[in-house]
């Protein structure tokens, strides 16, 4: 039964341990400060490492600048973001994306898109409650409560931001808060059983498992002896 016990701790160790540990290690983009930039409510110096579910914020002095394979996406000032990987989603200011790897950002129930896979820029604010679209290159696809429209290269539009389904079901009061208190982030998202150190403990505890059933002693304890 130890044996049994070692072998399957062992397969576990060998397969979900260097993945999990390469997953928590590889960004998904940087950021990049010009002013006072904070990551998860937490102020960087110049840049740092973006992963996945990470709310990057600014203030009224500063810009930051997300860069990632294929796409640039400036924050714009007093502004908060989360990064989603291809998509950023715009919790209130302003964000200025330029891609050929149609990256996106939703604002609310408002997604902008590019319409190709060309390079395309475009900006996107949030302010009250209302979203402010303009293509400044490329054309782009807007999805929104009354469905998919295109806004084409040159061109401005405005979109009135609603609830998303998600949001409706959550028990809040009225619109969602467009800043959190302090002024500062809300609380870093992302998952914390995905961080370096969460995933450090667990892989210890599967080594700590393992050897203390390999070096443990076959014989039962004396029913005699202590």
């Amino acid at each position: 039964m130890r044996t049994i016990q070692a072998k399957i701790l062992a397969s576990m160790l060998v397969v979900i341990f260097p993945a999990a540990m390469f997953a928590a290690d590889t960004p998904g983009a940087m950021v990049y400060s010009h002013g006072t930039a904070l990551v998860n409510g937490n102020s960087i110096a110049r840049s740092s490492a973006l992963f996945l579910g990470d709310l990057v914020q600014t203030r009224a002095d500063s810009v930051a600048n997300i860069s990632a394979t294929g796409s640039s996406i400036i924050v714009l000032n007093d502004s908060l973001v989360q990064y989603e990987g291809s998509r950023v989603k715009l919790e209130h200011g302003g964000v200025t994306v330029s891609t050929s790897k149609l990256m996106s950002a939703r604002a609310g129930l408002v997604t902008v898109l590019p319409a190709t896979g060309a390079p395309t820029e475009f900006e996107i604010r949030d302010v009250d409650g209302t979203v402010h679209v303009t293509a400044r290159k490329g054309d782009l696809t807007i999805s929104d409560s009354r469905g998919v429209t295109l806004l084409a290269q040159g061109q401005q539009t405005t979109r009135d931001e609603r609830i998303t389904q998600d949001d409706a079901q959550a028990p809040s009061s009225g619109k969602k808060k467009k800043k959190s208190a302090a002024g500062t982030a809300p609380g870093a998202s992302g998952g914390a059983l995905n961080s370096p150190i969460a995933i450090g403990v667990g892989g210890g505890l599967i080594i700590g498992g393992t050897i203390w059933l390999l070096t443990k002693n076959d014989d039962p304890v004396s029913p005699v002896k202590p």
